[in-house]
């Protein structure tokens, strides 16, 4: 026995240009997936994970959250004013100051801008989340701080040095974190961005891939299917396939960020080879 229980968690909600979303795939079978409304933009999911432990409590990404200006979250299609995630962490009895671990895939703001409080007006930007140990992949860490011009608007300026100054953040490296301990091992991409960190948890019905933008939804299970913000979409294909041919061996499934209405997804793959998932609860 495990000793986990999982638990996907919804954060705030986007809506984003299905084109820039599903790179170079047609209009014609990506809207068959998820349909757009008339400006072309779909909705999407800012999907945690939650893992409950007998003595702990661990928190995979944090989604956008609500620490944008009124204007800049109309911008990149931020539905709710409100931080969704820190309001139904608290209705499930699991306070944001009594998280033990947030775990940071990298630190595009729509996977770490949940870390920080909500806007308000005059007001610098804070932390959440006050004693957990905050986990990052070195190479997502160097990108934040040295971004690329291409990705230089997805981070958020201020947040590795409000991390830095915690005391509580913590670099990691190689396939295991002293932090998480066993039954937590860690995988590496490049194809999204520089470092992505994805977490496999180990549970009572097989391992549980955290994907993060490797594979942010049902439809991206697909291999050639790549979104149009990804640095490097042919690597990105073959990490995929490598990821889902071991999670597929073992039983494995994968836990979306980014899919709408499908938190958690069984690997499968028909009879012409192509991985699919099917939804589970």
């Amino acid at each position: 026995m495990s000793g986990r229980t999982l638990y996907p968690i919804e954060g705030n909600t986007q809506r984003l240009d299905g084109g820039a979303m599903f790179g170079n795939c047609p209009r014609a079978l990506w809207s068959r997936w998820i349909t757009p409304d008339a400006e072309g933009l779909i909705p999407l999911a800012c999907r945690a994970l939650l893992v409950r432990e007998d003595a702990r409590t661990i928190l995979f990404e944090t989604g956008v959250g609500s620490f944008f200006a009124p204007k800049a979250r109309a911008r990149y299609g931020i539905v709710e004013p409100s931080h969704v995630l820190v309001e139904r962490l608290a209705r499930i009895g699991v306070p944001h100051d009594e998280i033990d671990i947030v775990v940071l895939s990298h630190l595009h703001f729509d996977h770490a801008g949940g870390l920080l409080a909500p806007w308000e007006e005059g007001a610098p930007l804070r932390l959440l989340f006050p004693r957990a140990r905050v986990l990052v992949g070195a190479a997502a860490w160097a990108r934040a701080m040295t971004p690329h011009a291409r990705d230089r608007a997805s981070f958020i300026a201020e947040l590795p040095a409000l991390l830095e100054a915690t005391g509580r953040l913590e670099i990691v490296a190689g396939d295991t974190a002293d932090t998480l301990g066993s039954g937590y091992r860690l995988h590496w991409s490049e194809g999204h961005t520089p470092g992505l960190m994805m977490t496999e948890i180990e549970t009572d019905d097989g391992p549980v891939l955290y994907a993060s933008d490797l594979i942010p939804g049902l439809p991206w299970m697909h291999l050639p299917i790549t979104m149009g913000y990804d640095r490097f979409p042919e690597r990105l294909v073959e990490e995929k396939r490598v990821c889902l041919e071991g999670l597929l061996e073992r039983g494995g499934s994968v836990c979306f960020t980014h899919d709408p209405t499908v938190a958690l997804a069984r690997v499968e793959r028909d009879e012409r080879g192509r991985f699919h998932g099917t939804p589970r609860s």
